[in-house]
């Protein structure tokens, strides 16, 4: 088969035949590099010390290959010399493919006493891949009880840590009705169904394995590995498994708790800081890759277990085969768009799911096919991944934040792609939230945050907004303004799918639909609310700050069209902690965007009001009075401010600026009433003077009282050609007098 190379990295892939990885000469060989002339002599001295420990190596495979009788430890040096050696090696740079046949068999044949078995067992850390051989000839000795049920419990926890690393499954999958046979065994039970989850297909769902889980369940109780079992076979066949299960998404697994996962790590990462070039060709991947981490070598797609490739002979013959319904189609040979259309209901999926999450093609599969089977094993994996990786919660995982980051920048891609959001990662944010410091992996985190599906405001509030209100008001004016923005993402994100349900689900009875509109109008009500109370605290925290304030009117230019863009009957107005800030405030960006916003508000509730007055929908919400009340009072402060020079007198808002005329002139300040006009407020001053210098170049005085009659017309203008059309719409909607004088101008 040819092997595919990546469009990311430039370099030949290394072509490894399974001939050499199970050489034990040739994994030696792949060792050592060609050493550089500056470091000759410290190569030499190391490819020594490396020939020493791979023949120690050798000797001890060759030792534990012949062992017949039952040797006990404390008695035989050789047996202790043997074994310290294959514990050392294996924790330093790994065990290469010969090793496992060998040390597999001897563990699990009951020669040796369960001391030693078990320390073989705990050595069995791979360096590349591990041959499928050795695994099935490993079960087999399950089958006559050589060894005790302690041994065949760790067997099996290493099996599911290493299940990514065995080098093909066609033949682990035969024995999936051997594995179900074990389930009746209590303590093996929570493991087998961890790995028969793994390996589950759906010719693997039948009736009798079905009742049988049942009949567990019924022994047992509620317990998360079998309910993790049953879902996956509902999903498979859900004409067969008619009990209800939990439909979220929760761990089902606990983690088998060995010593291989963070020693396979070790290994990896120390063997790369010693060759520039990565020898052992990992999981299988078709490329050469970074051995970094579990994750890494998952986001590659696996080399197919099967064996023939039919479509290099297709290729040959200047044809292409449509896969017959019996035949699957192995995922390494997908490379093009049409080759995923011809075999959509063929594709055999990768068990290792993460390798989805990089290729286009297997999420345009996700996205056309709804096939609940891949979405819960991809969710499986990425739960599992994120509660041992992440690198606040995990101590040792300190030295690999940026490997973290670039992960979670691929899930977050991922989701970009399939547009919604992942549940296990709103797992993971719910449960890590509370422990984040709020600077590790901040943009990667944030952005996660924007795609947290719908849920109800009781589960949001304690693990969602509690959390990140407690490091927003503790953190700098950057964080505030990021957070802001993956909050508008996220509301931006549920009314695109609110948009995208109405229009799939349009044949909906009435009754589900208001169930599932009112819903989503309380927790985006919830949402916005919570936006608010953060903004009116930041603002006072931050001294009204102009780029703060920016981004949280940007925020409300999504809530001010929500009825008319998005179709949801639903309006809030910024709090006045908000609006009165912007209203004065000394930045013409931020004043403008201000009267944008009024005018958007004005154009959503006169539509709101001529729906309700029509009655033509038979689903109406109808908005708060107190929503067209407060929209009142701002526009009656807003005019009062800019037009008319009444703002104290005239705002009703209680928190606004109605102030006395005796407590004004205490101020002494000169014409206090037409402090914020359109002339004289602090964010339009500048535009004032500039006009003034154009239009009366005599006057030196810069005497503002000039700007009245026609040459508050021309103001006007002035400002419209300077960009300001926020202030311009706002204006024109909502003062009678200039939406006169533009009507006759443009009759004339």
């Amino acid at each position: 088969m040819q092997r595919r190379q990546s469009s990311k990295t430039p370099k030949q892939p290394l072509q490894v035949d399974h001939k050499n990885q199970t050489d034990l000469s040739a994994w030696r060989k792949g060792r050592t590099s060609t050493p550089r002339k500056g470091v000759q002599g410290h190569q030499s001295l190391n490819d020594q010390k490396n020939a020493i420990k791979e023949e120690s190596l050798e000797e001890a495979l060759s030792y534990f290959g012949k062992v017949q009788d039952r040797v006990s430890l404390k008695k035989s040096d050789i047996l202790q010399k043997h074994l310290t050696t294959v514990e050392s090696i294996a924790l330093e740079r790994g065990l290469p493919p010969e090793a496992f046949n060998v040390l597999l068999n001897v563990a699990l044949s009951g020669k040796l006493a369960d001391t030693v078995n078990t320390r073989l067992l705990k050595s069995l850390v791979p360096a590349s891949v591990i041959p499928e051989s050795s695994v099935v000839s490993s079960v087999s000795w399950l089958c006559v009880s050589k060894c005790t049920s302690n041994i065949q419990l760790l067997f099996l926890r290493w099996l599911i840590t290493v299940f990514d690393f065995i080098d093909h499954k066609e033949n682990l999958h035969a024995l999936y009705g051997f594995f179900f046979s074990f389930l009746q065994d209590e303590n093996m039970c929570p493991y087998v169904c961890h790995l028969l989850y793994l390996l589950t297909r759906k010719e693997n769902v039948r009736p009798f394995r079905i009742r049988r889980l049942l009949d567990l369940q019924a022994k047992m109780g509620m317990q998360s590995h079998l309910q993790a079992l049953l879902s996956l076979y509902k999903l498979f066949c859900p004409q067969l498994v008619t009990i209800t299960l939990p439909g979220k998404m929760k761990t089902y697994f606990k983690n088998p708790e060995g010593p291989w996962k963070a020693a396979i790590s070790t290994v990896r990462q120390r063997n790369q800081e010693r060759s520039p070039v990565p020898k052992p060709l990992l999981l299988g991947t078709t490329q050469p890759h970074s051995r970094k981490r579990k994750w890494n070598s998952q986001l590659i797609i696996p080399a197919s277990s099967t064996n023939k490739n039919p479509l290099e002979e297709d290729r040959k013959n200047n044809h292409v085969v449509l896969y017959s319904a019996n035949k699957s189609f192995p995922v390494e040979q997908l490379q093009t768009f049409s080759q995923l259309l011809q075999n959509i209901h063929h594709l055999e999926f990768p068990s290792q799911m993460g390798s989805v999450l990089t290729n286009p093609l297997l999420l345009h599969y996700m996205n056309c096919i709804k096939d609940e089977s891949i979405h819960l094993r991809l969710y499986y994996w990425l739960g599992q991944t994120l509660q041992e990786e992440c690198t606040w919660c995990v101590a040792d995982n300190s030295q690999n934040e940026k490997e973290f980051k670039d992960f979670l920048e691929t899930i977050y891609k991922a989701e970009c792609f399939l547009q919604e959001g992942f549940p296990s990662c709103e797992e993971f944010l719910y449960k890590s939230l509370p422990l984040w410091d709020g600077s590790c992996c901040r943009s990667q985190i944030l952005r996660l945050v924007s795609w947290i599906p719908l849920g109800s405001f009781s589960d949001m509030k304690s693990n969602l907004y509690d959390p990140l209100a407690q490091l927003f008001f503790t953190s700098s004016l950057y964080f505030k303004v990021i957070v802001l923005e993956s909050l508008k993402e996220l509301l931006q994100n549920w009314l695109n799918w609110h948009v995208v349900y109405l229009d799939s689900e349009s044949d909906f009875q009435a009754q589900s639909l208001n169930t599932t509109l009112s819903g989503l109008v309380n927790v985006v009500a919830d949402l916005i609310h919570f936006v608010g109370w953060i903004s009116t605290v930041a603002l006072r925290l931050e001294n009204n700050s102009t780029l703060l304030l920016y981004f949280i009117l940007n925020f409300y230019e999504t809530v001010c069209d929500m009825y008319l863009r998005y179709n949801l009957p639903l309006l809030i107005m910024p709090p006045a902690g908000v609006f009165y800030p912007a209203l004065l405030s000394m930045d013409s960006v931020n004043l403008n965007q201000l009267c944008y916003l009024m005018y958007r508000y004005r154009t959503n509730l006169v539509a709101a009001k001529e729906n309700e007055l029509s009655k033509k929908k038979i689903l109406q919400f109808k908005f708060s009075n107190q929503t067209f009340k407060e929209y009142n009072q701002y526009i009656t402060a807003m005019v009062g401010c800019l037009w008319t020079s009444s703002a104290f007198q005239k705002d009703t808002h209680p928190q606004g600026l109605r102030m006395d005329d005796e407590l004004l002139k205490k101020t002494t300040a000169q014409e206090f009433k037409a402090s914020f006009n359109i002339v004289n407020h602090p964010a339009l001053l500048s535009y004032a003077v500039l006009f003034l210098q154009q239009a009366c170049p005599e006057d030196t005085t810069l005497n503002f009282s000039l700007i009245k009659g026609k040459r508050w017309n021309w103001y006007l203008e002035y400002l419209y050609g300077q960009g300001l059309k926020g202030l311009q719409s706002f204006v024109e909607s909502s003062i009678n007098r200039v939406s006169q004088t533009s009507h006759s101008k443009a009759e004339n």
